[in-house]
């Protein structure tokens, strides 16, 4: 391919650019290739911009180290097509490479450099010889590739040579685990047949056994069989002795029929005798019925009439069986004694104290009207009261004086009743609990109370 001809008005260095060269492009290693296109695209933009040919002047505004990576192919189009820029960047990359470059273009190849760096500047130059420079690299590198390949085959090879040497240890090793495993075979196969040997023994002598068992149980068959007769001879004997016991039985209950009859005649009575008795002993001490219980006594002498609670603090908790508690209020004449906050913190304690109060005394109402108990609750009353509404019939309010606690109320309420009667206590404080049950009463937790409301 020839160059194109230069105009007359060129500077001298650019019009030394020969003319053509018919002989075609040489096959550049891809190394060399590689080496040019880096060399050129680090001085592309050294060179003034109408220097730089068009096709080349927007990848000499890439970025260094993208420049040679995208305009690689424009640069290597460019330094084929065009000597005039090959000739002009070679000159600078020439004076960049100082002697090298210098010995280059004389056209010596210094025996010490890089024969890619000597092809990449013999091709960009072009001095004479510069064709067998760039094969002179060439054959440079394939050396070089070819020793690089047959180092790599001695390195496989050796890495063979070490497999096979690795190979051949860890076959050794299994070699002798296996002399091992078969002389432990060995030996367990000597210990299996002495085994065999004792269990043929062993054999022989629980098949001797299992003769003798066999026989021995024949002989318990027939004794089993004669005692299984002797049973149902005895079988009989007792049926017999039972339908004589049953008419017997019959006879016995038709006479404790009749002796009960007569107990409960003379137990009747007894009770007329005795009922008769208590009328004649209340005329003769003039008895008059008492509008007061004593639970009254103690309400005028250590507690006060409905005024304002103090708050309680809550106190110990003592569940019991809530059918207990129906068990003791089925007593004749009970009197039910409540600890009023201690219940009512227990179950209501999201209300304010006035509707604790309030549910707590309703809900006593309706157990009175059933049961016809007396029923007492015990407020601490340090404060005044106000606006509490009456009291349902059959249940007394009360709150403790200044100074005083409902536990000290209640236990004076206890101590109040005659030996005897049936007290009920409800409160889950263990003192008051201890206290009342050492003077006979019965005390009961909180939530058996607040069931039995729930209930109703």
């Amino acid at each position: 391919m020839s160059e194109p001809s230069l105009p007359d008005d060129l500077p001298e260095e650019e019009a030394g650019v020969p003319d053509a060269e018919f002989a075609p492009e040489p096959i550049l290693p891809e190394p060399v290739r590689q080496r040019i296109t880096a060399l050129t695209a680090a001085a592309l933009p050294g060179l003034p911009g109408e220097e730089i040919p068009v096709a080349l002047r927007r990848v000499a505004r890439f970025a260094p180290n993208r420049r040679a990576r995208l305009g690689g192919r424009e640069i290597a189009s460019q330094l084929t097509s065009d000597p005039l820029f090959r000739q002009r960047i070679s000159g600078r990359i020439v004076t960049d490479a100082g002697d090298l470059g210098a010995a280059v273009a004389s056209g010596v190849a210094p025996a010490a450099a890089d024969p890619i760096e000597v092809a990449a500047l013999a091709y960009l130059v072009r001095p004479e010889g510069w064709r067998e420079l760039i094969e002179g690299a060439g054959d440079a590198v394939r050396a070089e590739a070819d020793s690089a390949a047959i180092a790599g085959q001695i390195r496989d090879a050796e890495h063979r040579v070490a497999r096979a040497e690795h190979d051949r240890a860890v076959a050794k090793v299994e070699a002798d685990k296996l002399r091992d495993e078969l002389a432990r075979v060995r030996e367990e196969l000597g210990q299996l047949r002495e085994e065999a040997r004792s269990t043929s023994r062993a054999l022989r002598e629980s098949q001797a056994a299992q003769k003798r068992a066999s026989d021995l149980l024949a002989t318990e068959k027939g004794r089993a069989s004669r005692i299984a007769a002797d049973h149902d001879a005895e079988v009989r004997r007792l049926k017999t002795r039972l339908s004589e016991a049953e008419t017997l039985a019959a006879t016995g209950k038709q006479a404790t029929k009749d002796a009960r009859a007569a107990d409960d005649a003379r137990l009747w009575l007894l009770i007329e005798t005795i009922g008769q008795a208590a009328s004649g002993l209340r005329r003769e001490l003039a008895l008059g019925p008492s509008d007061k219980t004593p639970a009254d006594f103690v309400a005028d002498a250590a507690a006060d009439r409905p005024g304002s609670p103090e708050r309680s603090r809550a106190r110990a908790q003592d569940t019991d069986d809530p059918g207990r508690l129906d068990q003791l209020l089925a007593l004749p004449r009970a009197h039910l004694v409540v600890d009023g906050y201690n219940v009512t913190k227990r179950g209501f304690a999201e209300m304010s104290l006035e509707q604790q109060r309030k549910r707590l005394i309703t809900g006593l109402g309706g157990i009175a009207a059933q049961t016809g108990d007396e029923v007492t609750v015990v407020f601490d009353g340090a404060e005044r009261v106000h606006g509490l509404p009456p009291a349902p019939r059959g249940v007394r309010v009360l709150f403790s004086r200044k100074g005083d606690t409902a536990d000290e109320l209640i236990r004076q309420l206890v101590r109040a009743e005659p030996a005897g009667r049936p007290i009920v206590v409800i409160s889950s404080d263990r003192e008051v609990a201890d206290g009342v049950r050492r003077h006979g009463a019965y005390p009961m937790g909180a939530d058996s109370l607040l069931r039995r409301l729930a209930r109703s």
